[in-house]
């Protein structure tokens, strides 16, 4: 699972030219499901997409307060083209994105855990599968990447190859 965050003072999503969604100060977060990710793996990003520090708190210290404690919003997007891979030719290989039913289950199951984490009322939700038009004003800007199963186990084991020999 991989997750797109980025601090916004608003965002929302059109699907056939109607709003369908929309929040002010919160988290946009495009997120996407990979070949082996489990309900387990959804829980995991979704509290930490609450818990992440992405605010200065009121003394101006900085990467302080998360979303909850902002008393702000989040918009979940299914995207699952963050799992693109470009190593070969010049058209992107989308097999690394788990196929849309599994893929619809495992995301709604994120949804509801994000849901369930927070106030249900504070958190939106892009279309599934629909073609979306995202609009958002970036705050400052802030975008992190997070990981959380199959994509975790990747980036350690880039991590491990990377390192020097003792």
């Amino acid at each position: 699972m991989k997750a797109i965050l980025q601090r916004v003072l608003s965002a929302s999503v059109t699907v056939d030219q109607k709003v369908v969604s929309s929040i002010g100060n919160g988290i946009l977060v495009l997120a996407a499901m990979a070949p082996g990710d489990t309900e387990k793996d959804a829980e995991r990003l979704a509290s930490k997409i609450l818990k992440l520090k992405l605010w200065d708190d009121d003394s101006g210290a900085r990467w302080k307060r998360s979303v909850q404690d902002i008393n702000g919003e989040v918009l979940c997007v299914s995207q699952f083209t963050l799992l693109a891979s470009t190593k070969k030719g010049n058209k992107p290989d989308f097999h690394g994105a788990l196929n849309g039913d599994e893929a619809r289950r495992l995301y709604d199951c994120f949804y509801r855990k994000v849901q369930e984490g927070y106030t249900p009322e504070k958190v939106q939700n892009g279309v599934f599968q629909a073609m979306m038009q995202v609009a958002l004003v970036n705050d400052g800007p802030v975008t992190i990447e997070i990981t959380a199963g199959q994509n975790d186990k990747k980036a350690e084991k880039t991590a491990t190859v990377d390192e020097p020999a003792p």
